[in-house]
């Protein structure tokens, strides 16, 4: 491949790193980043490009291996993915569009960004550098400005899968049975309680189905996330909020849910639905229950309506300083119920997306019910 195209690929590469993780690429993929990269092109696009290659492309242009040849089908993939166009398929694509023309769209784009015609200055050599020392500056400056702040709502009333692409939310463990009901109640975006933890279990993979996430920013934030007339009712139901370092389940987190518990460690107490906090070493290391809020007590005196009234509306919020982190939890009949704190502790995690989630354990019996989710916060905060 020519130098000039070369280039181009490596602006197109590094702009659908940045639309996939939120961040410009500084360094090659992980295994885990590379599926999800590759998941990502496939879910947009309907076109393939294998992880590996991604991880490979990420080296080569990040300077630590030495030479790479990227097809002419994976430059279009890119292109597409970067260009929004329409979904097709391999099919598709060889019948109607084997010319690839996003690829060629793409480059004549930027074709003259990449090539840099030698100038050999007269006099004042010291300028041109100085000058763009100081661009360079002031561009790195701003970009770090838009990136490392972040003020982002969404009050799910269009939850379409292309309005959820460019609100840059991703779906990570896709259901086919229930990830298509996601829109059917209306001004929300609806989970379902599957079976799936992230809680460490020799026995079973960490997996969280239809995980719904987004890019965290650097530095302090506060996010908040409200639902309607979600019960739990059962052994393990929940849902909730899920900090990670990375977009694997093994990674180190922390979790903040409205759940159902009635394991009491052989004590006979009544049932009860409770906020918890759980911190997750990551790696299989054993978690720790920082939150053990009990909303309501399920015994006889409790009766069906006040449980309703109680659960119809739920808030959680999670403010972030450093390395210390308040969680709160609103809930009533009213969506206008104060917050009240449930503990501020530090936590060595440095998160660096945020789920939403529902999940049932890993317990067969436990029905499946759907959570409404009504609206989601995200904002950066002064970290003093």
């Amino acid at each position: 491949m020519e130098d000039p195209e070369l280039k181009v690929f490596s602006i197109l590469f590094r702009e659908a790193y940045s639309r996939c993780f939120g961040v410009s690429l500084t360094q090659p993929l992980t295994e885990t980043e590379g599926k999800l990269f590759q998941q990502q092109l496939l879910d947009q696009t309907g076109l393939m490009v294998g992880w590996r290659s991604l991880k490979n492309y990420s080296i080569f242009l990040l300077g630590e291996k030495g030479d790479e040849n990227p097809s002419v089908a994976s430059m279009d993939t890119l292109a597409r993915y970067v260009l929004k166009s329409p979904y097709t398929n391999e099919l598709q694509r060889k019948k109607d569009e084997s010319h690839h023309p996003y690829w060629f769209v793409y480059r004549e784009r930027h074709l003259a960004k990449a090539i840099s015609p030698e100038v050999k200055p007269v006099s004042f050599a010291w300028v041109k550098p100085a000058l763009a020392a100081v661009l360079l500056l002031l561009a790195a400056y701003t970009w770090y400005q838009r990136k490392s702040t972040v003020s982002f709502a969404d009050n799910f009333k269009d939850v379409g899968d292309r309005t959820l692409v460019d609100k840059e939310w991703q779906v990570l463990n896709k259901d086919n049975v229930y990830w298509p009901k996601h829109g059917d109640i209306s001004n929300a975006l609806t989970l379902f309680t599957l079976a799936g933890d992230n809680w460490p279990d020799s026995a079973s993979l960490p997996q969280i189905k239809n995980l719904v996430i987004r890019s965290l920013p650097g530095g302090c934030f506060v996010t908040e996330l409200h639902m309607e007339d979600f019960i739990p009712a059962a052994e393990w139901q929940q849902a909730g909020l899920l900090l990670m370092e990375d977009t694997s389940m093994n990674s180190p987190s922390i979790r903040l849910s409205l759940a159902y518990n009635d394991f009491f460690g052989g004590f006979n107490k009544p049932h009860e639905i409770l906020v918890q906090a759980i911190a997750t070493p990551g790696g299989g290391g054993k978690p720790e229950e920082f939150v053990h809020s009990t909303v309501l007590t399920l015994d006889s005196t409790v009766s069906s309506a006040m449980v309703s009234g109680n659960l119809k509306k739920t808030a959680l919020r999670i403010e972030k300083k450093g390395n210390s982190y308040r969680l709160l939890y609103a809930g009533g009949a009213g969506a206008n119920s104060a917050f009240k704190e449930l503990a501020t502790k530090d936590v060595m995690i440095t998160p660096r997306y945020i789920g939403i989630f529902a999940l049932k354990g890993r317990v067969p019996g436990t029905p499946v019910v759907p959570v409404k989710f009504k609206k989601f916060m995200l904002e950066s905060i002064a970290c003093e």
